[in-house]
């Protein structure tokens, strides 16, 4: 609690799915002064937007959380947007951080950012050892630059800016936008849309690629731990050291929402990279972050608050 009383937070993303979890803990932990950017007011791809930010929230921490990103469909039509916008967001704040002399910076960056072929479970020091996959793969680079920058600039300017590469997060409060959601809630969408319509759900790929989730909830409280107990210069993986298969997953929810027709699997659709799993140890280590949210009852909320806000979900999402 000491570590918060008193300081200054500004989190961006925080309007966002894991930005308000965050903003929860951070509260939880003692945080008194949280100050959340919210876009079109403040666009953090453009300079003098981060510069007014800074101006106007003069925090002592900031957590990086956002992003512009989507599943597999929306990284493959949108390689330039997702590449440029993380990027700018990423290497003009950190130095406009720098010089507005913010004492501790969390980088969030992503899984995306591994090699496609990198040894299970995923070790972060592997994490140059190839190209990641390349559907997402300008994504990924973009955000692991933030890497680059934060050992950078603690190697020259003593500046306490720390990595952390979450999975694929999911619960209540997911993007449920086929056009841009990831996995768990779009399939919670199409086989319940199936289910209420009799219809038959077509899912993308094999099946065969596995995955390793965690909660958002839990990732909340790994950030807000990091921030407070770790200032090293090596990446930290943020997962539950797990991993289910696509098929394995789509059986799951089906169970949970109650669908019971045939699942197709769309094999002209990408697979994505075909393993994710990550060693989990470092979190552990470091800061003493283990995951706590049982997969089962994560997707029974999951889909609990998906039937409560479906109704007029993308009226009032569009735009």
């Amino acid at each position: 609690m000491a570590f918060w009383t008193d300081k200054r937070v500004c989190v961006t993303g925080g309007a966002g799915f894991l930005g308000g979890f965050v903003q929860a803990e951070l509260r939880v932990s003692g945080a008194e002064h949280i100050f959340v950017p919210e876009y079109p007011e403040y666009d953090l791809t453009k300079h003098d937007d981060i510069v007014r930010m800074l101006d106007t929230a003069k925090p002592d921490v900031i957590i990086h959380l956002a992003a512009v990103v989507g599943g597999i469909g929306a990284n493959m039509k949108n390689p330039g947007k997702y590449f440029y916008d993380n990027a700018m967001m990423g290497l003009q704040l950190i130095e406009e951080a720098r010089l507005a002399g913010v004492s501790k910076f969390v980088a969030l960056g992503t899984v995306c950012a591994y090699p496609k072929f990198a040894p299970i479970p995923f070790r972060e020091e592997d994490l140059w050892n190839g190209y990641p996959e390349e559907t997402n793969a300008p994504y990924g680079l973009a955000k692991k630059m933030m890497l680059v920058q934060c050992q950078a600039y603690r190697q020259q300017y003593g500046f306490d800016g720390i990595f952390l590469l979450p999975v694929n997060l999911y619960g209540p409060g997911d993007n449920f936008d086929l056009e841009s959601s990831h996995v768990i809630p779009a399939m919670i969408r199409k086989m319940i849309t199936a289910r209420d319509a009799s219809e038959t759900a077509v899912l993308w790929g094999d099946g065969s690629p596995t995955r390793e989730f965690l909660h958002v909830e839990d990732c909340a409280r790994a950030i807000v731990l990091a921030a407070e107990k770790y200032d090293g210069v090596e990446p930290v993986n943020l997962g539950a050291s797990w991993e289910i298969s696509m098929k394995d997953l789509a059986t799951t929810i089906a169970a949970a929402v109650g669908y019971e027709g045939e699942i197709i699997w769309d094999t002209s659709k990408p697979n994505g990279q075909p393993r994710r799993k990550l060693d989990v140890s470092r979190a552990r280590d470091y800061f003493g972050f283990e995951a706590s949210v049982p997969f089962d009852e994560g997707i029974r909320r999951t889909v609990e608050w998906w039937e409560a806000s479906r109704d007029g979900y993308d009226e009032r999402h569009s735009g």
